[in-house]
């Protein structure tokens, strides 16, 4: 089965995935793509025999023999020209009116996740014009970032009705086990459990559908900082004995966990986000030798990666890969199990390529500030004079070490019932309990508590 997945592409269509339920085998490889990375490595999915065209794979290929992936925004086919900067706000802005009505046509009572940021606030400034209607909604996840302020001021300015929804890691928790059996695939994103909460709550209020403001990244482009550059280096594919996550010092030190856990990834799977499990711990886990099998899945991404022009260029074609097959997954996935809508106006076909073609590459990323989605934040700046989340990035953040605190027997119970997929799980969350308020830790507490659940409840053919 083939599915086509990505909002690029249009609405996937998951209905075959029902009506062929028995017929589903887990995919273990894909089990370790998640504990690796967070999502599974396309065209392949958590099923084996379930291939998804993310955007870059052609639909029309077998997905299932060798296919071909290329990166559809590269540097080469970008703008070379001059062009006057208040015209293309004006022209950015009708094409994103358009796209924002085009994608929400079908929704009665849209809500916008507005985290304060340059996506979302831009969506909120054409949403004032052409859908005065939608509600915002903002999640404070934790302490290390509030968009509370920003993304109130973005909505009151501009007259838009806003909520805002508080992390409770074991009701977010909750809401996914209470969903888990009707998700139509599995990605392991560190969001999923805010999407889940916001998503549920969305539907609770009336809300018919979410506004999602993810899509951009590619066709922008991802300018890459010293400090990402310095950790791409440090990712060395070492393969150190797994005692040496475990040493004191290491386990209950964020920075030593991160830097120990760069040395041992590849430089590629680095730049995708999250703080993840070895592959000498992935073997743990699974009680074999799995983890490169995992790994080779980044052979068919290979050559068009190595071609990249430049360090951004790099950038940008990683997290195109993973946004495809995590971030936009989170949001497809949660919303066709509530039975609600999802729009991605960024990923609208006429502003895409408005902005790929037509807008200047310093208009893309300044070339001396470095600051990314220039045009966007001129746009921004039209409504507003300053907000610290355009200034700097703002996430949908959870409280990782909140879940280990509220959940872990719930989990533990649920890795004692995936134990012939994970029979290493129990062990290690035993090992680990004390070392779980290490955010590091706790990230991986995050990835069992996504993985093991959907193991325990799917269990035809593991």
């Amino acid at each position: 089965m083939q599915i086509t997945m990505s909002p690029y592409y249009g609405a996937p269509d998951f209905a075959p995935l029902a009506a062929r339920a028995g017929l589903r085998t887990l995919d273990h490889v894909s089990m370790a793509d998640l504990l690796r990375n967070g999502f599974v490595y396309p065209p392949h999915s958590i099923f084996q025999n379930v291939k998804l065209a993310t955007f870059g794979f052609d639909p029309g290929q077998d997905l299932s023999a060798a296919p071909e992936y290329r990166f559809l925004f590269r540097d080469s086919g970008k703008s070379r020209r001059k062009a006057d900067a208040h015209h293309l706000v004006d022209t950015y802005h009708r094409l994103l009116c358009e796209a924002l009505v085009r994608s929400t046509s079908a929704m009665r009572a849209p809500w916008l996740l507005q985290s304060g940021g340059k996506d979302s606030t831009s969506i909120a400034i054409a949403a004032r014009e052409c859908r005065p209607d939608v509600t915002c909604i903002t999640y404070l996840g934790g302490s290390e970032e509030n968009e509370i302020g920003s993304a109130t001021q973005v909505a009151k300015t501009l007259g838009l009705r806003s909520e805002t929804l508080t992390c409770d890691p074991g009701r977010a928790y909750d809401r996914y086990l209470a969903i888990v059996g009707s998700m139509p695939l599995l990605t392991a994103d560190f969001a999923l459990l805010s999407y889940v909460d916001l998503a549920t709550t969305i539907g609770d209020r009336g809300g018919d559908g979410v506004i999602d403001g993810l899509g951009s990244d590619g066709y922008f482009g991802m300018p890459v900082s010293r400090l990402q550059r310095l950790v791409s280096w440090l990712a060395l594919g070492m393969r150190l004995p797994n005692f040496t996550n475990e040493l004191p010092l290491v386990s209950r030190n964020f920075l030593l966990s991160y830097g120990l856990s760069t040395l041992q990834m590849d430089p590629v799977e680095r730049i995708f986000p999250g703080s993840r499990f070895s592959d000498v711990e992935i073997d743990e886990l699974f009680g074999r030798d799995i983890a490169r099998l995992s790994k080779a899945r980044l052979a068919p991404f290979r050559a068009e990666l190595a071609s990249a022009a430049n360090h951004d260029e790099l950038r940008t074609m990683a997290v195109s890969i993973e946004e495809s097959a995590s971030a936009l997954a989170k949001g497809l996935y949660t919303t066709s199990a509530l039975s609600l809508k999802v729009a991605y106006p960024f990923c609208d076909r006429h502003l895409r390529d408005w902005v790929y073609r037509e807008v200047p590459q310093d208009q893309l990323i300044h070339p001396e500030s470095r600051a990314s989605k220039a045009l966007v934040r001129k746009h921004i700046a039209s409504c507003f004079a300053r907000l610290p989340y355009v200034e700097k990035k703002g996430s949908f953040r959870f409280n990782l070490r909140g879940l280990a605190r509220a959940r872990f027997e719930q989990v533990h119970a649920y890795a004692r019932e995936a134990g012939d997929v994970l029979p290493g799980a129990v062990g290690w969350l035993e090992r680990n309990r004390s070392r779980l308020d290490n955010k590091y830790c706790a990230s991986k507490f995050y990835l069992l508590a996504i993985v093991s659940p959907w193991i325990a409840t799917h269990h035809a053919g593991h």
